[in-house]
């Protein structure tokens, strides 16, 4: 089995389109995409509708279970504006996508842990910064997830780990959106230091799953110029640089 795992694209349809380029170079059995795919000031609407096309299998992330459960004025801008701009075929989509996968025995799929869609896996917030995540902590939201390889987004940042238990835990990074802030606990910011769109494509062999962390380079300024029409600042920065301003 080999498969390309796509997270966070955040309606960045420029980058989701470079990694689909690149993964089909590659050549995958099939691609599979972990949520938080639209919300943004990008291109949330034509971003849905290319995914629809594709027919991959897409997960629900935090953002798609706000779209479809807050008031407006819950919202934050990035959630707003992508409500603002889907259609009714983009939202029964939105509603068809499942929060979680068991793809296979092997293989189990999550937006952010296997307990929760906002839960930080494999990274822990300490007094407003984000570092990786002990192996206790990781453990404890593995909870009775015993699956060989499980594969989460949700924080942006690409990383592979094992536990204890001899499980390879993954995430694949953000395809769209490299650096970002929250309030949610604490204030705190998560950066990349890349404007590159990041994926992963996972194996298996004999040994275990092996994992590769992709990295594609794209036209990330015409991105950049339209955060800054839209009154995004800090995202217009974020996809310029991997930082936050």
């Amino acid at each position: 089995m080999r498969l390309a795992l796509l997270s966070d694209i955040h309606g960045n349809l420029a980058a989701l389109e470079a990694v689909t380029t690149d993964l089909r170079r590659r050549g995958v059995d099939q691609v599979v995409n972990l949520g938080d795919s639209l919300s943004g000031p990008l291109l949330p609407r034509e971003t849905a509708q290319f995914l629809m096309a594709q027919g991959w299998l897409s997960l629900a992330g935090n953002h798609e279970r706000q779209l479809l459960t807050q008031n407006a004025d819950q919202m934050g801008l990035s959630d707003a504006y992508a409500h603002s701009q889907l259609s009714t075929q983009e939202f029964d989509w939105i509603r068809s996508l499942p929060p979680s996968v068991r793809l296979s025995p092997d293989v189990f799929l999550c937006h952010g842990s296997p307990r929760s869609d906002v839960e930080y896996f494999l990274e822990t917030l300490d007094a407003g910064v984000v570092r990786q995540a002990t192996a206790a902590e990781v453990e404890t939201r593995l909870s009775d997830e015993l699956a060989p390889l499980v594969a989460c987004g949700h924080t942006h940042v690409a990383r592979v780990l094992h536990t204890r238990r001899g499980q390879r835990l993954m995430n694949p990074g953000s395809v769209g959106q490299p650096a970002y802030d929250d309030t949610h606990p604490v204030p705190h910011v998560v950066e990349t230091g890349s404007p590159d769109a990041r994926y992963a494509i996972v194996e298996q062999h004999k040994d275990g799953w092996c994992v590769s962390l992709l990295s594609v380079p794209y036209d990330h300024q015409s991105m950049a110029q339209l955060a800054r029409l839209r009154g995004r600042s800090e995202w217009e920065h974020a996809l310029l640089t991997g930082y936050m301003p």
